[in-house]
């Protein structure tokens, strides 16, 4: 049966084995749906550094209601407004890109929350969302990016705020800080040693720790390392792939 006070992706969560996510970084209607039916946990939106505005996001989001598969939107900052939005749109969680310390995450998570707990404004757009606030509450993760060097020295301050679902590491600006170049950011000691150090002290305070792998090799070793919540690929890149392999069918000798 399925449990409604929380989200599909908390409901993957749970399951205690790794989940595996695509990313969404233009407007698409069929991206998340195949995304879906490939067997994939959660969907991103990136808000960030994709093309989307909230009317993209709220409609890619309304197409999977239905669908299999938790949602996650990434935004650039803690900005009360534009998470209200995506959250009223039906997101099942939000990552804030550059935490750098506690107040920002605070922020953040205040962000999700109604009065007198938080700054978020009441106004679900979907339907099925309905008006308990509690509830609405409840079924939002909410996780801090970690992706700076200077990140890295409140770390357990970071994970001890109220209302953090966990950390989410973004390997290639953690390199770019550490000064190491973003290709095989997550094979260098440097950037290795701070994802390492970034899931222990999530797992040592309980919450989820997600990664963006890029590949699903280094997915596969994320997973190794205890991460939960892994991002393998951006629709684009899925296809490319696909698109070469189909290429490489025809003209091969």
């Amino acid at each position: 049966m399925t449990d409604n006070s929380q989200s599909a992706l908390q409901r993957a969560l749970n399951r205690g084995t790794p989940i595996w996510g695509g990313w969404i970084t233009g407007p698409t209607a069929l991206g998340p749906e195949e995304f879906a039916r490939a067997g994939y946990d959660y969907v991103g939106f990136d808000a960030q550094h994709g093309y989307l505005d909230d009317a993209d996001i709220a409609g890619m989001l309304r197409r999977t209601e239905h669908l299999p598969i938790g949602t996650v939107v990434r935004l650039p900052n803690a900005d009360a407004a534009p998470i209200g939005r995506v959250l009223d749109a039906g997101a099942d969680a939000v990552v804030i890109a550059m935490i750098e310390s506690v107040d920002q995450a605070a922020a953040a998570v205040a962000a999700t929350r109604y009065q007198p707990a938080g700054i978020r404004s009441f106004g679900p757009l979907r339907a099925g969302l309905g008006r308990d606030t509690a509830a609405l509450e409840s079924r939002v993760s909410v996780f801090a990016m970690i992706e700076t060097a200077a990140a890295l020295s409140g770390l357990d301050e970071i994970c001890a705020v109220d209302g953090l679902a966990g950390l989410y590491v973004g390997p290639a600006d953690l390199a770019l800080s550490l000064g190491v170049h973003v290709d095989g950011a997550t094979r260098d000691p440097a950037v290795l040693e701070a994802i390492v150090r970034i899931h222990r002290a999530a797992a040592g305070a309980g919450l989820v720790t997600g990664i963006h792998a890029g590949n699903g090799a280094t997915g596969r070793a994320m997973a190794k390392l205890g991460f939960s919540m892994i991002t393998l690929t951006a629709e684009s890149h899925a296809l490319r792939r696909g698109a070469a392999e189909y290429l490489r069918e025809a003209t091969e000798p």
